[in-house]
């Protein structure tokens, strides 16, 4: 496991569970907006910690903690994945996973195996928008295969554990039309999360604007129409 980050304590990143995140190096994607892009483009430049230190501080943690984030990055690049999942419910606690859905069949292995108990699959835009705003761009964008994005939305949607979909919304990128489209899509999910896009100094890209909440409320209604859709899409971190 090429593990580049704990964050020992949050309220925010397993809903409702004071939960510890760990961040994993590397990603199979390239979005502009990233917000982690030292983890994405230079991982080996990064300070690593060895799973032995994790599992030695989750040990420790057990009368806090309640649960455990694996983020990234994309943990599912990570070939060891599987087997340091099982290793921390060993330790008793449940899991969430962090993932882009790029690797179905890693996702369907963990759904089988029970390592999951959580997962929060980023949706990046409709499929029509989807390789590019993904950074499969020029040469790259050939190369991108939308059907496994699609497997892993219906594994989850048939998976039986608890999940949610999630959408990261910067103006340059999402159009009101674009969210009844991603409904549709999605349709019969869960819930859906519409997150404000949040400028920071390590993203990939700069020069990228988030929408206010009214815009935002405008873009809930707008995936809200589609059928199946009704009462299941929210904002996350909104302010005005």
């Amino acid at each position: 496991m090429l593990i580049l980050g704990l964050n020992k304590t949050t309220l925010l990143d397993y809903p409702g569970r004071v939960a510890a995140t760990i961040f994993t190096g590397g990603c199979n994607f390239r979005c502009p907006f990233c917000h982690n892009g030292g983890l994405v483009l230079e991982p080996a430049l990064q300070p690593s910690k060895s799973e032995e230190e994790i599992l030695e501080f989750l040990s420790r943690r057990k009368n806090i903690l309640k649960g455990v984030c694996i983020t990234g990055g994309e943990p599912t690049l990570q070939a060891d994945l599987a087997l340091f999942l099982g290793k921390i419910k060993e330790l008793g606690y449940p899991v969430k996973l962090d993932t882009n859905g790029y690797a179905p069949r890693v996702l369907e292995k963990l759904l089988e195996e029970g390592l999951v108990d959580y997962v929060a699959m980023d949706i990046k835009n409709c499929p029509e928008k989807y390789a590019y705003t993904a950074g499969f761009t020029g040469e790259r964008e050939a190369g991108f295969a939308l059907e496994k994005v699609e497997r892993s939305v219906d594994l989850l949607k048939r998976s039986g554990i608890s999940y949610e979909f999630r959408t990261t919304i910067v103006r340059e990128f999402h159009k009101k039309e674009d969210f009844k489209r991603i409904g549709e899509w999605i349709s019969g999910c869960s819930s859906y999360f519409l997150q404000q896009f949040r400028e920071n100094e390590n993203m990939i890209g700069q020069g990228y604007h988030a929408y206010g909440r009214e815009e935002m409320e405008a873009l809930q209604r707008e995936a809200e129409q589609v059928p199946g859709m009704k009462g299941k899409v929210f904002l996350r971190g909104v302010e005005a």
